[in-house]
């Protein structure tokens, strides 16, 4: 299964967008036996149209046309929180169940439109904070990669 993350913006280059791309390598390399793929970062333009509404309904229309066939998840502070056990428990039966691809959404700085959050598969919350976006993309890439740590049984997670 293909793991994404799409996201409105892009991550200047910086620490931020090293740290990105240190669990996304590590998930990269602890994916492959799970059958965990991708791990793929797919970086959109906020749309530049005058009102939030307008630009959340834009950039909606383009991450529908750039995500691939799959679950679709959003990641909005008024979704479902879970821990990290449950969420690994959640990516592993998408797995098995034959989902072709997981992508995680992370919206511009309007946030997300609200059909596009309505029509997601799940709507994720890691705090119900509101969190700069590269954050956000930290948080979600060691996630991901503590994914792969507590699926094939590395002592990376601690958990009780």
């Amino acid at each position: 299964m293909r793991i994404a993350i799409a996201a409105i913006g892009r991550m200047k280059a910086g620490p931020e967008r090293e740290l990105v791309a240190r669990y996304l390598d590590r998930a990269i390399g602890g994916g492959k036996p799970l059958a965990l793929t991708g791990f793929d970062v797919i970086e959109l333009p906020e749309s530049r149209a005058s009102s939030s509404a307008s630009r959340k309904a834009d950039e909606a229309k383009a991450l529908r046309a750039a995500l691939p066939e799959g679950i679709i998840v959003a990641l909005d502070e008024r979704g479902k929180s879970l821990g990290s056990e449950a969420f690994s428990a959640l990516i592993g039966r998408w797995r098995d169940d034959g989902r072709p691809a997981a992508s995680f959404i992370i919206g511009g700085a309007d946030g997300l439109d609200p059909a596009f959050v309505a029509a997601a598969d799940m709507t994720l919350s890691f705090s119900p904070l509101t969190w700069p976006h590269q954050m956000v993309r930290i948080m979600l890439a060691e996630q991901l990669y503590r994914t792969t740590t507590i699926l094939s049984g590395h002592p990376y997670h601690r958990g009780d």
